[in-house]
């Protein structure tokens, strides 16, 4: 064992970034002047990772309620729209949900319950528990809800979202009904025209709707697929992973994101002679025990990443060395065991006991976890992160 510390991840500060602005170059001098400002270097296999927000920026990729409106009347032409499994966001969906009831006459807005598909709760668990409602059988009307469970305030945002989502609506001139059921199956009792919010089950919900005989279903990432009236678009996600940008527009999850990872890459090694990786990230994935918010409301932590950022980690447990192959040293002869060990470990460690308890997730997800948490997403003005050592193991 030589070096002393391991992983070290850093906010990077950056300029304020503009519609058009050079975000391989922004990003480049960014991390350069950091290097130099605060006495580090560069080292091959660094890892620098750019938010989402400021690609997004860069490229302009905004729309506005009125070009959201015009996408979703031209897809269900006037008629009664379901709108299921929203999540309660006034940032992630409100500015959608506003344009959605602009292009729509009547919506039957359809929410899960007890909470929504990241972890914002309308109503306690253990209180549907009381009252004897079973969750993924009971379909609640808006009334039978508060008559059951009154008036609650999401704990962190005191707002009642079912109140809010309501006032959207019908501050755009459209008629509404909520209504509260886990079964997707239920909106076709209401509607046959169907609006699917769902993130990371939308294939499923799409799946199970068309078979039961919905006559038109659309998932939030097939609005604003291609250009609505000028807007900007995303073909891949649609309105996934968009942020509200001002009451009137959002800012849309950004596209074509591989040329500027690869760019950076090639920009850095260009003025340094380093060869680092780079990813474009949005939300980490991890979920806070306290507000039970399981944080990945985009469709993916990262849209793009360079090719040494694909796969899992391959790595083994130091502390299942340490308690069975080589519980009889102690010591240097232990150091010296366990890291002739990892020197000469499977390129595969899939299914070995000696991985058990490493993390089975994708590289990419684990870095932009990491990066979210650190550079936050209120004020720190960090939207650039530098990791250094992270595929380093106990033998560097």
């Amino acid at each position: 064992m030589e070096r002393l510390v391991g992983t070290i991840s850093r906010g990077i500060r950056a300029p304020i970034v503009r519609k058009g602005d050079d975000i391989i170059q922004i990003v480049s001098d960014s991390v350069i002047a950091a290097a130099e400002s605060e006495g580090f270097s560069l080292h091959d296999r660094d890892v620098i990772s750019v938010t989402e927000a400021v690609v997004a920026r860069a490229q302009g990729n905004y729309a506005t309620v009125d070009q959201i409106a015009c996408d979703i009347r031209d897809k269900f032409d006037g008629k009664t729209v379901g709108v299921i499994f929203p999540i309660l966001s006034r940032n992630r969906f409100a500015i959608c949900l506003k344009g959605i009831a602009r292009g729509a006459r009547k919506i039957v807005l359809m929410l899960s319950y007890p909470s929504d598909e990241v972890g914002n709760h309308l109503v306690d668990l253990d209180r549907l528990d009381e009252k004897g409602v079973n969750p993924w059988t009971d379909v609640l009307s808006e009334e039978r809800f508060r008559f059951l469970f009154g008036y609650e305030k999401h704990p962190f945002t005191g707002v009642d979202y079912i109140e809010y989502y309501k006032d959207l609506i019908r501050n755009e001139n459209c008629e509404v009904e909520v209504i509260l059921a886990n079964e997707c199956k239920t909106i076709l009792e209401y509607t046959p025209y169907v609006l699917h919010c769902d993130i990371h089950t939308r294939e499923r919900t799409k799946r199970r709707l068309t078979e039961a005989g919905a006559m038109k279903v659309y998932g939030l990432d097939e609005i604003l697929i291609r250009p609505a009236d000028g807007s900007g678009f995303n073909e891949k996600y649609g309105l996934l992973g968009s942020n509200k940008a001002t009451e009137e527009s959002i800012k849309l999850f950004p596209r074509d994101c591989q040329p500027v990872v690869e760019g950076i890459q090639k920009m850095i090694m260009e003025r340094t002679g380093k060869r680092v990786e780079v990813m474009i990230y949005g939300d980490g994935a991890f979920k806070d025990p306290v507000g039970k918010i399981w944080e990945l409301a985009d469709p993916v932590v990262s849209p793009a990443f360079t090719s040494g950022l694909s796969g899992q980690p391959n790595e083994v447990k130091l502390k299942y060395l340490a308690d069975n192959e080589f519980s009889h040293l102690n010591g240097q002869e232990l150091e010296d065991a366990i890291s002739e060990y990892i020197k000469k470990k499977d390129a595969d460690l899939t299914g070995k006991m000696v991985s058990q308890g490493t993390t089975p997730r994708r590289i990419s997800d684990l870095i932009g976890s990491l990066s979210d948490l650190t550079s936050g997403s209120g004020d720190k003005g960090t939207p650039i992160v530098l990791i250094q050592g992270y595929f380093d193991n106990y033998t560097d």
